[in-house]
């Protein structure tokens, strides 16, 4: 499928991501925030926590996991309207939201939150192509952040993360896959998919598309193998950007594990909650 094409016009490697930086904390007052980077895409993510819930799940002892997503006027190269001055956002940014919410529920055991809603806004400043998968991969990131202070300051009564979840987009250019599609290669791709999943290969969602043709099974599976090894590439910089949150709260779990040790543990997250 990759035949003799010219190489990619940045010069990487069919299976190589864009330069990646997680910057944490950029925001004073949000429990958790980071500004992500792929490339020249840059998304400010920051997540807040609400004492309350959704009225379905009012007297449920559970949480709640939400987003937003917007994108600034002139984070593309010409400038797009405002969806508030429409007076409703698009069927794209509704989408990009659910999808965004959804990934974290996956992530995260709604019952050690209590009822708390924790709230993600994704703001994209500069758009080159890879939007929504970078929103995912940096919400993981800021979520995360703003738990780990809750969990350390004692007001979780349990550590909550399960997963850990990133997002890639991949596709087929010129016949051939191609990872992490910047706005050039998005533009020209025949195939174009965005892969959510856990660092451990396990997929939260797919969404994939035939833009210009059909695509085979075969075709599928490659370009699935391609983007989870790039979400393994973006695993480890999460854990790189939350390292020192993470080991006070592993800290903190160590002692808690001391006083109960017979209490299995799983490494950083817990297990994820059985169905019932």
């Amino acid at each position: 499928m990759n035949g003799d094409a010219p190489p990619r016009v940045d010069g990487r490697a069919l299976d190589r991501l864009r330069p990646v930086v997680f910057e944490l904390d950029p925001l004073k007052y949000a429990e958790g925030s980071v500004m992500m980077q792929a490339g020249d895409t840059r998304v400010l993510v920051a997540a807040s926590v609400e004492n309350r819930v959704p009225g379905f799940l009012a007297g449920s002892g559970k949480g709640w996991i939400t987003a937003e997503y917007s994108m600034l006027p002139r984070a593309t190269a010409t400038r797009n309207q405002r969806e508030v001055s429409q007076g409703r956002p698009s069927g794209r940014t509704s989408e990009i939201q659910r999808l965004i919410g959804r990934s974290l529920r996956a992530a995260f055991d709604l019952k050690l939150l209590g009822e708390r809603t924790l709230l993600i806004d994704c703001d994209v400043l500069q758009a080159d192509a890879g939007t929504r998968t970078a929103s995912v991969t940096g919400a993981w990131v800021a979520a995360t952040s703003a738990l780990a202070k809750l969990f350390v300051a004692g007001d979780l009564p349990g550590w909550p993360v399960v997963a850990q979840v990133g997002a890639v987009s991949v596709g087929i250019v010129d016949g051939r896959a191609l990872l992490d599609l910047d706005f050039r290669e998005d533009q020209r791709a025949a195939v174009d998919l965005n892969l959510v999943a856990t660092a451990s290969g396990e997929i939260v969602e797919i969404q994939g598309t035939g833009e210009q043709r059909s695509y085979s099974r075969a075709e599928l599976d490659a370009l699935v193998d391609l983007g989870l090894a790039g979400i393994a590439s973006l695993a480890r910089l999460q854990l790189e950007a939350l390292a020192d949150r993470l080991a006070a709260v592993e800290e903190l779990r160590g002692r808690t594990r001391k006083a109960a040790p017979a209490k299995s543990e799983r490494g950083l997250w817990n297990d994820p909650p059985r169905k019932a």
